[in-house]
């Protein structure tokens, strides 16, 4: 409970300091909220599958972004960007430099592609489906112009 309160302010505050509009402050807060519920949904169920739980995670993020981003006539990136703020993996990337720091070299490399999969992973999601949303989009341009 306390990680979807927290990754809720968080997302509320990124959303502040990129100057989101007031109105759109708490559907950016859901972004972030959505993002975390969904991805700890699927660590709950499969304990081993933090990379596949990142992934949706960044999915839910995306598909609530291009839903509100119609709905409230906006770019989805206002919310996409604050919600996928708590999927981001700091706390892998702070043990890489930890790591690398006190001369541990396996496990930093260990969290350092951890690291960068889980970031890849975030990109990848949402441009999966930004393209999906594009291509209904251009086919319902296409419908209505025939």
């Amino acid at each position: 409970m306390i990680r979807i309160l927290l990754s809720f302010i968080g997302s509320i505050c990124l959303a502040l300091l990129y100057n989101v509009n007031k109105k759109n402050l708490l559907c950016a807060g859901i972004a972030g909220t959505l993002g975390i519920i969904a991805s700890d949904q699927i660590l709950y169920f499969y304990p081993d599958a933090a990379l596949v739980s990142v992934l949706s995670g960044t999915a839910a993020v995306a598909v609530y972004s291009e839903i509100m981003a119609r709905i409230r006539k906006t770019p989805s990136t206002i919310f996409s960007i604050p919600g996928i703020f708590p999927l981001v993996p700091g706390v892998d990337a702070y043990r890489t430099i930890q790591f690398i720091s006190s001369n541990d070299y396996s496990s930093a490399i260990s969290f350092g592609i951890s690291t960068v999969v889980k970031a890849s992973l975030i990109a990848f999601g949402i441009l999966m489906i930004t393209a999906i949303f594009r291509k209904i989009k251009l086919q319902q341009i296409g419908k209505a112009n025939t």
